[in-house]
C-alpha cells in the first residue's frame, strides 16, 4: 500500500491489488473515506495511518458496489457508508453479492480476513448533488456505464476528483452501456478541467492534462466498441 498526499486534506493511498485508490478527504475536523483498499493488512494499516497523518473518520463513500470499492467498513466497522441511490439500488437488488465476491477473491488468493464484510448502515445519497463535510460540501455527480450505478466526488477546495472507475491510466475502458459510458466521459471532461488532479479508481492520481488524454484515449476506444 502507498500513501500520496495530493492537497493537505487530501491523502490517497493506493493498493497493491489493481492499484485500487482509497481517497480520504477532511474538512473543519471531520473526514470522509472514499472507496478502499483490498487487502487485510492495508486495511488494517488505514486507521493508524489516518490517525498519523491527522485524519478523522467521519463516514465512508463508495463511488460505486463494485465489492473492491466496498471495504472501508472492514477498516472502519461503525461507521456509516453513502452511496448514490443507484449503488443503494444495486445493493438491494443483489443482496450479498460484494460479500460472496469477497470470499470467492479471498479463496483464491488464501486470505484471511479478521471480520466478513457487512455493510451495516447504508445511505442512499441524491445525485446530483452535495454532501457536507466539516462545514464545506462535496459535489456528487452521476457516473454509469462502467457499471448501473455510479457517482464522481468532487473536492472543489483541493481541486481534486474521484472519478470511479474511469480514466484509469493503467485499465482499459469497461462498459455495460456504451452510450452511458461515453455521456458520463462528456460529463467528467467538464469536471476535470476545473481540477488540478484526477484520483481514478485503479492508478497512480494523474494532473489535469493526463487525464484529459486518458478520457480522449477512453473516449475513442469505447466509440469504436473497443472497450472490455
Amino acid at each position: 500500500m502507498r500513501a500520496v498526499g495530493v492537497h493537505a486534506d487530501v491523502i490517497v493511498v493506493v493498493s497493491q491489488v489493481w492499484q485500487t485508490t482509497c481517497t480520504v478527504v477532511r474538512a473543519g475536523g471531520e473526514g470522509f473515506v472514499v472507496d478502499s483498499p483490498v487487502l487485510p493488512a492495508e486495511l488494517d494499516a488505514l486507521p493508524a495511518l489516518l490517525e498519523q497523518s491527522g485524519f478523522p473518520v467521519s463516514g465512508l463513500l463508495a463511488t460505486h458496489a463494485d465489492w473492491d470499492h466496498l471495504l472501508g467498513r472492514l477498516a472502519f466497522p461503525d461507521t456509516a457508508l453513502g452511496v448514490a441511490e443507484t449503488t443503494a439500488a444495486r445493493l438491494r437488488a443483489e443482496p450479498g453479492a460484494a460479500a460472496r465476491e469477497l470470499r470467492a477473491f479471498d479463496a483464491q488468493w488464501y486470505l484471511r480476513r479478521p471480520r466478513p464484510l457487512t455493510l451495516g448502515e447504508v445511505q442512499a445519497l441524491p445525485v446530483p448533488g452535495h454532501v457536507e463535510l466539516g462545514g464545506a460540501e462535496l459535489e456528487l455527480h452521476p457516473a454509469d456505464g462502467h457499471t448501473v450505478d455510479g457517482m464522481a466526488v468532487l473536492v472543489p477546495w483541493a481541486g481534486v476528483l474521484c472519478a470511479g472507475d474511469y480514466l484509469s491510466p493503467v485499465e482499459a475502458p469497461s462498459a455495460v452501456d456504451a452510450d452511458a459510458y461515453l455521456a458520463t466521459l462528456r460529463r467528467l471532461r467538464a469536471l476535470v478541467e476545473r481540477v488540478d488532479t484526477v484520483v481514478p479508481g485503479h492508478g497512480e492520481p494523474v494532473g489535469r492534462e493526463r487525464a484529459l488524454e486518458v478520457l480522449a484515449d477512453h473516449e475513442a476506444q469505447v466509440s469504436r466498441g473497443g472497450s472490455r
